[in-house]
């Protein structure tokens, strides 16, 4: 029986996860489940799955927690600090689903321990990539992709060379605003940015998709998974969102990996790797879909994507900083603080920022150098959006 861990199980990735794993649930030993306000489907699943553990990140939601768990014979804690220890549990496997940065310390304690760590926390590879899969390598830990896009990429190097490859292709479905015109961008409102045409997901991860900044940091995660140079990443506009990527190699060949909109795929191929097992997972029929199309991204309707390729070029801690003024612009704009191009203002301000004056961007790649970067980049951020305002 494998143990297992879950982090961010309450969020669309983790509840996916769970789909999957109560499906065959002799087969796994829930050590335990985190997540955030929603303690009622927290304890829910932690019931569900018999988890030894069910943490809070909130501290203010033990009370509820602690109540909706008791009889069950779960353990209750909460907190940051809490996280962490239930990442310290010895596992086989874990999902890191935690949303934001808030995922990377966690995703780093399990790592120490050798665990096999399903990355579906994309901040963790924008701010300490080579920190993260330093460590990993540190305790023989394995960390598999979990996006959509990098498990693509995963399974089209299976058996491959990387000196084989020329490009790496990540697709993207455009977002809400893929058809919109450009200047009706700056009054986009929250409502409009939090529907996706293609996939069900939460509503920071739709905005940054209508935005592109989660494609923006999908390159980011590309180069440092695999090690590739920036200018050998691209990104297609694919509007089925059914080719999630392509590699393409020295002979010119292209291998796609096509599956359906679906995170369980993803999911489920690093639950099972280095197998393959049956999925729950709609099966494709070519013949109905008929066609698939393709567009480059229009840099003026996607800002973030330059900004990305800058990040990749100037290296050191500008993931980091890329990364908190991301999230900071994302929480203005969610609190209607900002418009929705002004995003990609604060982003872009807060780097040149960082570069000339708080002297960060070279520092060494450590964890404390990365949470200090994260703080002061929330700050210049806000500052920023002041400015805007």
């Amino acid at each position: 029986m494998r143990r297992i861990t879950l982090f961010g199980a309450t969020g669309s990735v983790g509840q996916s996860a769970i789909d999957l794993i109560a499906r065959d649930g002799d087969a796994y030993d829930v050590v335990a489940l985190t997540g955030g306000r929603n303690v009622a489907q927290l304890a829910a699943d932690a019931r569900r799955l018999n988890a030894d553990l069910a943490v809070t990140c909130y501290p203010e939601c033990y009370d509820d927690l602690k109540s909706l768990l008791s009889g069950s014979g779960v353990e209750v804690a909460a907190g940051p600090d809490a996280i962490t220890d239930a990442a310290a549990r010895p596992v086989d496997w874990a999902l890191s689903a935690i949303v934001g940065a808030a995922g990377l310390v966690p995703g780093l304690e399990a790592l120490a321990h050798g665990t096999t760590l399903a990355l579906a926390n994309k901040e963790s590879l924008v701010t300490a990539g080579p920190l993260l899969l330093g460590r990993a390598k540190a305790h023989g830990a394995t960390v598999l992709p979990v996006d959509s896009e990098h498990s693509a990429v995963f399974q089209a190097l299976v058996g491959e060379h990387m000196a084989a490859v020329e490009r790496v292709i990540i697709t993207a479905s455009g977002g809400a605003f893929r058809d919109w015109p450009v200047e009706k961008l700056a009054t986009a409102t929250l409502a409009e940015a939090s529907s996706h045409p293609n996939w069900d997901m939460g509503q920071r991860i739709t905005i940054d998709s209508a935005s592109m900044f989660n494609k923006a940091m999908e390159l980011i995660e590309t180069k440092e998974f695999f090690n590739v140079s920036p200018d050998m990443i691209e990104v297609l506009v694919h509007r089925e969102s059914l080719i999630h990527a392509m590699v393409g190699f020295n002979d010119g060949a292209l291998m796609a990996h096509v599956g359906p909109p679906d995170m369980r795929h993803a999911i489920g191929y690093a639950l099972h790797w280095p197998e393959r097992k049956a999925l729950p997972v709609e099966r494709l029929d070519l013949a109905k879909i008929g066609s698939l199309s393709f567009e480059a991204p229009d840099d003026a309707r996607y800002p973030a994507l330059a900004i990305a390729r800058r990040v990749m070029d100037e290296g050191g801690m500008s993931g980091a900083v890329f990364n908190a003024a991301k999230e900071r612009a994302l929480d203005g704009f969610i609190a209607g603080e900002i418009g929705f191009l002004d995003m990609a203002r604060v982003v872009d301000v807060t780097l040149d920022k960082m570069s000339s004056s708080d002297g960060l961007q070279n520092a060494a790649l450590s964890l404390d150098n990365i949470l200090e970067t994260d703080r002061l980049a929330r700050i210049r951020a806000g500052e920023a959006m002041s400015q805007l305002g």
